[in-house]
C-alpha cells in the first residue's frame, strides 16, 4: 500500500516521518512547484496557467510570505477498497505557520500524492524535502464501496509527479 515504506518512526535529526502511533508520517519529495505572481496571472482551476509558478528542485525549499507552493510525496500509494486515508498537516509544520491541505485518499485511489502546502506567516518559510511533511490516518470500512475511484476512472489516479489541477 506504501512504497517505500518504513515500518518505524525515523526521528533522529529530522521531521518524523514513518510509522506513528496511530498513522503514518509521510515525506515531501525535492521537487515543488512555487506560487509567484511575477506575471501577475489570474489563479484559474479551469484554465490554470503554468506562470503562476516556478518549479524548484532542492533540498530545502522556501515558499514565500503568505504563498503557496505544491509538492508531491516521495512515497507512492495503493488504497485497498476497503479503506479511505484523510491527510492532515503536521503539528511542527503547523506550529510555524505551514498548513498542508487536509485531503482524502480514496479508495482504490493510487499514485504519489500531490501536496499543497501553504505559508501563512507574513515570513519566509523553509520546508525540508525527504523528511516528514504530514500524517496519514486510515479508516478501514467493513464493507466496500459500490464504486470507488478507479472505477469512476478519477482524474488522478496514477498521478506520478506533482499534479497541477484538471477538470
Amino acid at each position: 500500500m506504501i512504497e517505500p515504506f518504513e515500518g518505524e518512526q525515523v526521528r533522529s535529526g529530522t521531521i518524523s516521518y514513518g510509522v506513528s502511533s496511530f498513522g503514518y508520517d509521510i515525506r515531501v519529495a525535492p521537487e515543488f512547484k512555487v506560487f509567484t505572481n511575477v506575471h501577475n496571472v489570474v489563479v484559474d482551476p479551469k484554465q490554470f496557467d503554468d506562470r503562476s509558478f516556478v518549479d524548484v528542485r532542492t533540498d530545502s525549499c522556501i515558499i514565500p510570505p503568505n504563498s503557496f507552493a505544491l509538492a508531491r510525496t516521495v512515497e507512492y500509494f495503493r488504497i485497498p477498497r476497503d479503506t479511505l486515508v484523510l491527510c492532515v498537516g503536521k503539528s511542527t509544520y503547523a506550529r510555524c505557520g505551514i498548513i498542508v491541505n487536509v485531503t482524502p485518499l480514496e479508495p482504490t485511489w493510487e499514485g504519489f500524492l500531490t501536496l499543497e502546502i501553504s505559508n501563512t506567516t507574513p515570513l519566509p518559510a523553509r520546508i525540508y524535502a525527504n523528511e516528514g511533511i504530514a500524517q496519514l490516518l486510515f479508516f478501514q470500512s467493513d464493507e466496500e464501496p459500490d464504486v470507488a475511484y478507479a472505477d469512476r476512472g478519477g482524474k488522478y489516479q496514477n498521478q506520478k509527479g506533482v499534479t497541477l489541477p484538471r477538470l
